[in-house]
């Protein structure tokens, strides 16, 4: 094979890579057009790429318009990931701890490339819902966690790693970028970050680390809690995070 070749192929793989997350964060089944023009691909090239992972059950025809969505083959592979990697089962225990302890619903987030997202989550025992879409893809300075997760990295790391779209607010405003990489080096010396949410306007947000082997963290667990009770169960809340956290920690 040559170096074209290969550089070809190289080229290939990463757009139905493309393809499958572009799915991921539509979470909808769509047209191969549709792809395409989302993608800003050629789309002879999107459905010959789409042929193939529907051939290697990476992707299924979803309806009698051609339309794709992730194919079985994509939730096994998820399966075998989970079995092989201990952490996730042993997180799925800790937050059944931490929201039999508060009440409150609690989530165990990562880091998707440039953006976060809920990994796992447990809804509290309250009579209206406070939880996230599982697997969706959040600007990382919206969240509690992206104070924790970016703490191993220079400042100069972390301006290249997010997007600039991503610095700006649900609201329209713009995030102070210095004071953002301030809080970051604050949450990492105190293992721990709180705000009231960014994304909606009566929840606070409670995030302690979890490291792996090299001391970097890897991973955050969380508490979503209303406002009021939040003020009232603070030190609590984070007691029982941190907790978590490194009982979490010490078994990656």
């Amino acid at each position: 094979m040559t170096e074209q070749q290969i550089r070809k192929r190289a080229r290939g793989i990463d757009r139905a890579f493309d393809i499958l997350d572009h799915l991921r964060d539509v979470r909808t089944s769509q047209r191969p057009a549709e792809i395409a023009q989302a993608l800003g691909a050629p789309t002879s090239t999107v459905y010959d790429l789409i042929g193939t992972l529907i051939d290697h059950g990476m992707l299924e025809v979803t309806d009698a318009n051609g339309s794709v969505f992730l194919g079985r083959r994509v939730y096994f592979l998820g399966l075998a990931y989970r079995d092989y990697f201990d952490l996730t089962r042993q997180a799925a225990g800790v937050l059944d701890e931490i929201t039999a302890s508060t009440k409150e619903t609690s989530q165990f987030c990562m880091l998707d490339g440039n953006k976060y997202t809920v990994a796992l989550q447990r809804e509290g025992s309250r009579p209206f819902r406070i939880s996230a879409d599982v697997g969706e893809r959040t600007a990382i300075p919206w969240t509690a966690s992206g104070r924790l997760l970016l703490g191993h990295l220079s400042d100069q790391e972390i301006r290249d790693l997010i997007p600039a779209e991503d610095f700006i607010l649900p609201d329209g405003r713009q995030m102070d970028i210095a004071a953002y990489i301030s809080e970051i080096r604050r949450a990492h010396d105190e293992r721990f970050f709180s705000f009231d949410s960014i994304v909606d306007t009566f929840t606070h947000c409670f995030a302690a680390p979890v490291y792996n082997q090299s001391g970097i963290c890897s991973a955050t667990l969380c508490i979503v809690a209303p406002k009021d009770d939040a003020r009232k169960n603070y030190d609590l809340y984070k007691n029982v995070l941190q907790t978590a956290g490194d009982k979490l920690s010490k078994t990656v």
